[in-house]
């Protein structure tokens, strides 16, 4: 081609090439810098099925929400909690943050719901309309071709998907890359999908292929120690929402502590009590101050970032709905029905709720000690006793019951020695032969006794098989709901010794109802202040040393008994008192007032009861 013709040439095709090269770099440009709040103010819609204003979104209107949401769509932030109330608009974030991820910064996203039934109420409930009234996602999105892959729980757009499971679904988990993961409810996962372990490490194990991954982890919570939002709060900067005092200015959180109100008369106004100047306004005012509000971080130097917020900063929710739901849960948990305040605690402060399990205070028991003036008060008809096993000792506790199970602790006594030496068991054997006096002379012997063969089994067996006529029993443990608390006893053992199987749950309830009964009489516990009996501080925080909680395992309610202290592990005399007690329910005298031959009567229904499968 001559030099002329290839100039020619030239001159015309640049025009084409460098508009070519334009429309290149046009579709190369990364888009303008925008916050996924900035994105919903400018795109999202509000579908009428969902809220009581349809129409543009508007983040003034919430003004918590702001921050929360950019957190979400910082791409430098890779995981974000959040622990919040109910009525805090949390549902109109998520989806925010979907649309935003389809729209301006496509990715895969999963979306991981408590159950697969949940996330197809998810998707058609708030997905689909959200879809559908937000112009820019209704044409990302083919929802009515056929062969556009779209289904309810997977949503198709161009650079990414939207995949709903359910955290109770093995095979929904199943290996798939995603770089979103937006994990909703998770107080409400099962504990393992299926046989395959906790739903939500499944889950985030899916995001190691992408280095720019964001984790959403979203929860009311439940149960204090058992709570998944709780555990995932703690290690977040744990942000809380605070707002300026009308009157001097000082930030602070809402706080139910701070709410003012009579009880008596919700029609007089609600207020809130600043907690610098002591000033009180009223909801409309605090509020407004919610413009000028800020998240507080209690950790700020932890790499994810964790919110809280509760039902009072709430636009969505008034604080006399607030008031009137905690009078009706208070009055509720009066009639020994905590639930309602439990749900109050967890779905308005969006708090984990503290089981306040069944528990005796110690220092209350040792201050109702008092003085006997003789070994065995006069009222104590029948003595038992519990024996605890150690390697070095026995630990000892003898009990006088009377009329309506009324209790007196007698000797709290410890008998050392190598429990695996003959003459340690001769020094029981010793104290279990003591007669104990009242005031008049009468001497009391053990009536009956339980010995734990937990540990030592051989040992026990073998000092119990020929004592069965002096009602010295060998018993086992067997914890949880349900067992009853005196089982018929078996010989299956080495010796063929009666051996009883012991509910100690259910021991340890009736022990702590009888803790807990003030007034002298029926079912009172009496304890000695006379020196040398043994019931010292020691002794008293060992009886109270645990208490029994509500849990929820795989979904369900469970109660266990537990130790109040970690730190304090002694829990020797509660464990001698049910013993003791189990002793008595097996003898099973007739506690009355004593007659003529009481005594022989007591032996004998005691012998029928222990005839019974031996």
């Amino acid at each position: 081609m001559e030099d002329q013709e290839k100039r020619a040439w030239v001159v015309e095709i640049a025009p084409h090439t460098a508009e070519m090269f334009a429309r290149c770099a046009a579709l190369l440009r990364p888009p303008p810098g925008m916050t996924l709040s900035q994105w919903a103010d400018t795109y999202r819609m509000l579908s009428p099925e969902n809220s009581a204003a349809p129409g543009r979104w508007h983040t003034e209107n919430a003004p918590y929400q702001r921050e929360i949401m950019d957190a979400i769509g910082d791409p430098h932030i890779r995981k974000v909690v959040i622990m919040s109330a109910a009525q805090i608009g949390k549902t109109a974030m998520l989806m925010n943050m979907l649309g935003f991820y389809m729209h301006y910064y496509p990715a895969p996203v999963l979306v991981m719901q408590p159950t697969l039934e949940m996330g197809q109420t998810f998707s058609k409930d708030f997905l689909a309309p959200m879809i559908r009234d937000t112009p820019v996602l209704a044409r990302l999105v083919d929802t009515k071709s056929r062969y556009s892959g779209n289904t309810i729980l997977k949503k198709n757009f161009p650079g990414g998907h939207v995949t709903i499971i359910g955290a109770n679904s093995p095979a929904s988990l199943a290996s798939r890359p995603i770089k979103v993961l937006l994990c909703d409810e998770v107080d409400r996962y099962p504990e393992s999908a299926g046989t395959e372990g906790d739903p939500l490490l499944l889950a985030q194990k899916r995001q190691t292929t992408f280095w720019d991954k964001k984790t959403v982890i979203v929860s009311t919570p439940t149960i204090k120690g058992h709570s998944r939002i709780e555990t995932e709060f703690a290690e977040t900067t744990r942000e809380e929402w605070t707002v300026p005092c009308p009157g001097c200015g000082h930030y602070q959180p809402l706080t139910w502590g701070g709410v003012k109100f009579d009880k008596d008369d919700l029609t007089k106004p609600i207020l809130y009590e600043c907690e610098r100047c002591g000033e009180t306004f009223g909801e409309y005012e605090w509020k407004k101050q919610g413009q000028l509000g800020r998240f507080r971080a209690e950790n700020p130097g932890a790499e994810a970032r964790g919110f809280h917020l509760n039902t009072l900063a709430s636009n969505f929710c008034g604080w006399h709905e607030v008031v009137e739901k905690f009078l009706l849960a208070r009055e509720l948990q009066k009639q020994g029905d905590p639930e309602k305040m439990k749900t109050w605690v967890n779905t308005e402060l969006g708090e984990t709720w503290e089981e306040p399990g069944d528990r005796v205070d110690d220092a209350d028991l040792i201050n109702r000690r008092e003085i006997y003036g003789a070994e065995v008060p006069d009222d104590v008809l029948v003595l038992t006793a519990g024996v605890d096993v150690q390697a070095d000792r026995f630990e000892v506790e003898v009990v006088g019951w009377g009329v309506g199970k009324e209790s007196w602790g007698i000797r709290y006594q410890k008998i050392l020695g190598d429990t695996l030496e003959n003459q340690v068991w001769a020094d029981l054997d010793a104290f279990l032969q003591t007669r104990f006096h009242k005031r008049d002379g009468t001497a009391l012997p053990i009536a009956a006794c339980c010995i734990d063969s937990g540990y030592r089994s051989n040992q026990v067996y073998s000092f119990t098989v020929d004592k069965f006529d002096r009602y010295v029993f060998a018993i086992k443990g067997k914890g949880g709901q349900g067992v009853p608390y005196i089982r018929n006893p078996s010989k299956d053992n080495r010796v063929s010794t009666p051996l009883f199987t012991i509910g100690v749950d259910a021991g340890k309830d009736f022990v702590y109802q009888r803790l807990r009964v003030v007034v002298k009489g029926a079912n009172y516990c009496h304890f000695p202040l006379d020196d040398g009996t043994g019931y010292d501080e020691t002794y008293f925080k060992g009886l109270a040393s645990e208490m029994k909680i509500t849990r929820f395992q795989k979904g369900k309610m469970t109660v266990a008994w537990v130790l109040r202290d970690k730190g304090y592990k002694r829990n020797e005399p509660l464990d001698l008192r049910n013993y003791a007690t189990a002793a008595l329910e097996i003898y099973n005298p007739p506690l009355q007032k004593p007659e003529p031959g009481t005594e022989q009567r007591a032996r004998r229904v005691g012998r029928r009861v222990l005839n019974r499968g031996v």
